[in-house]
């Protein structure tokens, strides 16, 4: 059972690995939203993410037989890392298996931890299902990652941190993947304030709870489609499911480019990485139909590969339109491309990049085709940009820019 006692006491086991995660009040996303929005940064904790309570607090439950038998598990990263450091603690093997398409950095981290790392299957699922038969061949003590109450509890210790400093709070937003860390923040925060709200986020691609939910059980998806690798989950978790019920006061998705657009807040206006599953509470702050609450965004992790980075941060530019391609046709003589540019110049525009394509017509002097990539201030400023190419003479395209 989730009792108030078991939380105290996960809390006070916790704090022998987990760092300081104090909540951090956003100006931007409260101006924003209307509301008074805080974020509990667990991106910042030692392994990367919130992932190192539940795996420590389970392991330290165990029996010393238990351990020596070698302890296993599946996930998409941050739950390895968690098993892995955990494990390193107590002294016991971990081996984790974990999907092919795990970002390196979650696999390289993983591994350095001292855990043998098996990769196996495209999703979570299929590497849970090959944990659990080599742990069944091997004799292994199997953690699993979201379906255990003792994991569930190690992850509510969040909730209790949070009501230490902000004993008032309205709403709590948390990520939903499996469902353990939900599980053990909603049954929490209903133990120490039944008015609480605790609502759940999950990505459009990977909606496993909202459909189980609404089903009234388990249920699971045909597929899973999201840059949120980390909530990327078919099914979610039997045993917590009931606590889930009686506690969740509701569930909101988030679809993948407003994770982009997200993370690019987050850069700019905490100076953090969160990954693509940890900003789901972030995306979804916009989607809250309240006014003048105090709301917690649970940033779950921030383990995130340089290149996935790199792609989403060209993408959040594109989608804010910081950065755009347009075409435009002129004749094929001296002076042309001086022009365009003096046009864009004016306009305090930056040009990243030009192609030049002479091929573009058979007949060169009618016209030959210009793409121009830029950077810009956001939408007003793009398109002042081409309303004054516009009157210049030229018909600019917009296109999908290709850096």
């Amino acid at each position: 059972m989730l009792t108030l006692d078991k939380f105290e006491e996960a809390s006070e086991a916790v704090r022998k690995v987990t760092q300081e995660t104090k909540l951090v009040y956003s100006d931007y996303f409260s101006e924003q939203t209307g509301n008074r929005v805080y974020l509990k940064p667990e991106n910042m904790q030692f392994t990367g993410a919130y992932k190192l309570r539940g795996a420590y607090y389970k392991i330290s439950t165990l029996s010393e037989e238990e351990r020596k038998k070698g302890l296993i598990t599946a996930s998409a990263g941050n739950h390895a890392q968690g098993v892995a450091y955990a494990a390193k603690c107590f002294g016991a093997k971990a081996v984790i298996v974990m999907p092919t398409t795990t970002p390196l950095i979650k696999v390289e981290r993983t591994k350095n931890y001292g855990a043998e790392v098996v990769l196996y299957g495209d999703v979570y699922d299929e590497a849970c299902d090959y944990a659990l038969k080599l742990a069944e061949e091997k004799g292994y003590t199997f953690i699993h990652p979201f379906d255990d109450l003792t994991v569930a509890t190690g992850q509510g210790t969040i909730a209790m941190e949070i009501f230490q400093e902000l004993p008032l709070v309205d709403y709590i937003l948390v990520p939903i993947g499996g469902g353990g860390l939900a599980t053990g923040v909603s049954t929490l925060a209903k133990l120490l304030n039944p008015k609480i709200k605790v609502i759940g986020v999950e990505p459009a691609g990977a909606n496993c709870m909202q459909v189980s939910l609404e089903k009234g059980e388990v249920t699971t998806l045909p597929a899973v489609n999201t840059i949120a690798d980390g909530t990327a989950v078919k099914r979610p978790g039997e045993k917590i499911f009931p606590y889930l019920q009686e506690n969740l006061d509701g569930i909101l998705t988030v679809e993948d480019d407003e994770l982009i657009v997200a993370f690019l807040d987050m850069v700019e206006n905490h100076k953090m990485i969160v990954e693509n599953s940890g900003l789901l509470t972030v995306a979804a702050l916009k989607h809250l139909d309240v006014k003048g609450k105090k709301v917690v965004a649970i940033l779950s992790g921030g383990n995130m590969d340089v290149i996935t980075m790199s792609s989403v941060v060209q993408n959040g530019l594109i989608a804010r339109d910081r950065i755009f391609t347009i075409s435009v046709l002129l004749p094929d003589k001296p002076g042309e491309l001086v022009r365009v540019s003096t046009v864009i110049a004016e306009q305090r525009g930056n040009v990243i990049k030009l192609e030049h394509n002479q091929f573009y017509s058979t007949n060169r002097n009618a016209a030959v085709e210009l793409k121009i990539t830029m950077e810009a201030f956001g939408t007003a400023h793009k398109m002042q940009i081409i309303e004054a190419l516009e009157k210049a003479g030229y018909e600019p395209k917009q296109i999908r820019p290709n850096l």
